[in-house]
């Protein structure tokens, strides 16, 4: 075959540091353009990022060009150093250390990026750990919960 073709659509999930509640209501919007901007930068088109005060939802398109480790990692890193310009009560804004990457079918693209549009409402019934749990759960993942939340 001499045409590499990829179509790779990933929801992206981490929480701050401690599951710290920075992502704070003057900041939320720009952070998410921010971490847009960050996804484009690298080839990997980003559809919808949301979240709620303690963590992040990224639904992409995981360019063929990057590891999804090194897509994060960029992500990351850029947005908590910009984050901590932004207002002195956010000088310790830190992501935590790992995160959660689940593949996408194409037919479900919508019905996830509702659900991030609906973070606020979802979390009215649910923390951030159970919402994680859920995912772990769904996608069948193996883990040990002494390091999850580390």
């Amino acid at each position: 075959m001499g045409q590499s073709l990829v179509q790779q659509y990933t929801h992206i999930i981490f929480s701050t540091k401690n599951q710290q509640p920075f992502i704070i209501a003057t900041v939320e919007e720009e952070l998410y353009k921010y971490m847009g901007g960050i996804c484009k930068r690298l080839d990997c088109n980003p559809i919808k990022i949301g979240g709620h005060r303690d963590h992040v939802h990224i639904l992409c398109m995981v360019s063929k060009k990057i590891a999804i480790m090194k897509l994060l990692e960029e992500v990351k890193s850029h947005s908590s150093k910009w984050v901590k310009t932004l207002d002195t009560q956010l000088r310790n804004f830190y992501w935590q250390n790992g995160y959660g990457a689940f593949s996408v079918n194409p037919l479900d693209i919508e019905k996830v990026k509702t659900y991030i549009e609906n973070q606020r409402a979802h979390h009215k019934k649910m923390t951030f750990q159970e919402e994680y749990l859920s995912f772990l759960k769904k996608y069948n993942i193996e883990y040990d919960e002494r390091y999850l939340w580390d």
